[in-house]
């Protein structure tokens, strides 16, 4: 018969064992991914791929595959400019301030500032932060895409859904009027530097480490200006890295730094963009996914700069990818669908 301590030790060696194939088992599954990721790159001719796992209300990985340059591997802290991922920041950040009393999401923005495009049509008088973060604001995405060139409202506010960048650049003069503060700045004082968002900024400055900047490449591989922007842009031209967005999406996910009816609303749908999906406060919703789950979605496309960011509440899981090539958004389609157990799902009822 073996002793207590004998049988201790052939328990110990026992359950090693299974730890040893388990992280054989992870380490081989990892390298699969990071094969397939790879070959994607080269297929689509993307430079380089950020990738963040949130399980659990927490930063599980982070993942940048690719190079900066010929040569030049993309590092983990490499800096991706996230297209419309900048409007969900923009949102979150509109929201606080609702939270806290100091802006309401109801009030007509006209007390604040109206576009002399819009001045003499009664329909501004209407307009609420509710119908911008809604997309409702019956804007179309740009001004320029009028015949006039000018800002117009194409329906009233608040009767239907249309994507409108322009309605994100008209809260930001709203914002920046009532707090004589510039958005940068807002941002800065409530949401970055809270977060330890240390690597994100709305306007190119000379804090920008270039040496670790994924600059945007077209189809076939060449590299497109950087957008410096001196201003900043309510909707567009965010930098920043895979873990801060992973820490402001983790922030969120369940609705931190938010009111119970702020949050709420944030998750209700309020308007319809497809059978699919529906938009919140500041993120797209698709509901009725397998096991229950419901997602927060937003993407980000400009030229040569494509991203998006998934979060489910219920599970408390997410998803972060920027790429930085014109044909981004198919290495996207590919890391949902890798990386989530509903990714298929979700790649099919999205509107890309």
């Amino acid at each position: 018969m073996k002793s207590i301590k004998q049988r201790l030790l052939i328990y110990s060696f026992f359950i090693l064992a299974i730890f040893d194939i388990q992280a054989q088992q992870r380490e081989t599954v990892f390298i699969d991914y990071q094969r397939k990721v790879q070959s994607w790159l080269i297929t689509y001719k993307v430079p380089a791929v950020g990738i963040g796992i949130i399980n659990d209300g927490e930063i599980r990985q982070v993942m940048v595959f690719g190079d900066l340059k010929k040569s030049d591997p993309a590092p983990y802290n490499t800096i991706f400019q996230v297209a419309s991922l900048t409007k969900p920041v923009t949102a979150m950040l509109t929201l606080k301030l609702v939270s806290i009393g100091q802006w309401q999401l109801d009030e007509p923005l006209y007390k604040y500032w109206t576009d002399a495009d819009v001045i003499n049509d009664p329909r501004h008088l209407k307009l609420t932060t509710r119908h911008i973060l809604t997309h409702q604001t019956g804007f179309d995405n740009w001004r320029w895409n009028n015949p006039s060139k000018k800002l117009t409202f194409n329906f009233d506010p608040g009767t239907k859904f249309k994507y409108s960048g322009e309605g994100f650049e008209y809260l930001k003069h709203a914002l920046e009027q009532k707090f004589n503060m510039s958005l940068d700045a807002l941002a800065d004082s409530i949401l970055f530097k809270p977060l330890q968002m240390n690597d994100t900024w709305y306007v190119w400055n000379d804090n920008i480490d270039t040496s670790r900047y994924a600059v945007p490449h077209d189809t076939i591989g060449n590299m497109l200006d950087i957008p410096k922007n001196p201003i900043p842009f309510a909707s567009d031209f965010l930098k920043t890295t895979i873990e801060d967005y992973c820490k402001f999406g983790i922030t969120f996910i369940n609705g931190a730094g938010l009111s119970k009816d702020v949050y709420k609303d944030m998750i209700s749908p309020q308007s319809t963009i497809s059978e699919y999906e529906s938009f919140g406060l500041g993120w797209g919703i698709m509901k009725e996914l397998r096991n229950g789950e419901f997602a927060l979605i937003h993407g980000g496309d400009d030229a040569g700069s494509h991203a998006i960011a998934i979060l489910l509440p219920m599970s408390k899981r997410g998803l972060v990818v920027f790429t930085n090539g014109e044909k981004g958004t198919e290495v996207i389609k590919k890391t949902i669908i890798e990386s989530l157990d509903i990714g298929q799902e979700i790649v099919d009822k999205y509107d890309w």
